[in-house]
């Protein structure tokens, strides 16, 4: 008997509703502090409260929710949990930067990376931080579309939507934007050159910088700060 192609299924309610909060957290829809509760978010959707129960119960388990009572929010996070985000982050995504470049065969796979590049070039220019963001998130999805591993694409993106969120705290910084841009070029650079160890110093240095910036701007906003902090 001919075997038969495996049907393709829908997501279930409960992972449309996980995708589009995850998708509202990771733009900063949904700020830190701010109670969401599932009466509330079922209406804004038009779903049940059940869906909405299990997407905030499996962003609770991944993190990215915290329980406050009958609600969750986004939690607020430390000195000390931005060190662990990017102690892993610093294992998982040079690594995977350093397989893509060794696996480059065509160069017309890195036009995604390369298109985004100018648009953040151009936003910059217009002094648009967010058009830069938006294209920032594309040129981070469009390197992660290269990585063969696809388990190792959902750990690092797990552990990056913890700090996305707070992107607005440091990319609204033209000098930020610029270290950016810069640190980038070079990724972009090194997967067009299948430069594998190069690669993953570009996407080390990048890290270990952005940490640095983001960093500077907790400290700034505990303080009371405008968020200039990662100037210097």
């Amino acid at each position: 008997m001919t075997s038969l192609k495996t049907l393709e299924r829908p997501l279930s309610l409960g992972d449309s509703v996980y995708r589009s909060l995850r998708e509202y957290l990771r733009s900063g829809l949904i700020v830190s502090g701010q109670p969401l509760q599932e009466v509330d978010l079922a209406q804004q959707l038009g779903v049940s409260r059940t869906p909405v129960r299990e997407a905030l119960t499996r962003l609770a388990s991944e993190g990215l929710l915290a329980s406050q009572g009958r609600s969750f929010v986004v939690p607020a996070l430390t000195g000390r949990d931005v060190e662990d985000i990017y102690e892993l982050r610093l294992m998982l995504e040079p690594e995977a930067l350093r397989r893509v470049a060794e696996n480059i065969k065509e160069q017309k796979k890195l036009l995604a990376l390369r298109r985004c590049l100018t648009e953040m070039r151009d936003a910059h220019a217009l002094d648009d931080a967010q058009a830069f963001m938006t294209a920032n998130y594309d040129y981070r999805a469009a390197w992660m579309k290269l990585v063969p591993n696809r388990k190792l694409v959902r750990a690092i993106e797990l552990y990056a939507d913890h700090v996305r969120y707070l992107r607005s705290l440091t990319l609204d910084n033209r000098k930020t934007r610029e270290v950016v841009i810069h640190g980038l070029q070079r990724l972009a650079s090194a997967l067009a050159q299948a430069n594998g160890a190069e690669a993953a110093a570009a996407m080390r240095d990048h890290l270990l910088e952005a940490k640095r910036i983001l960093g500077k701007a907790l400290q700034a906003r505990a303080k009371g700060g405008d968020g200039d902090g990662p100037q210097g």
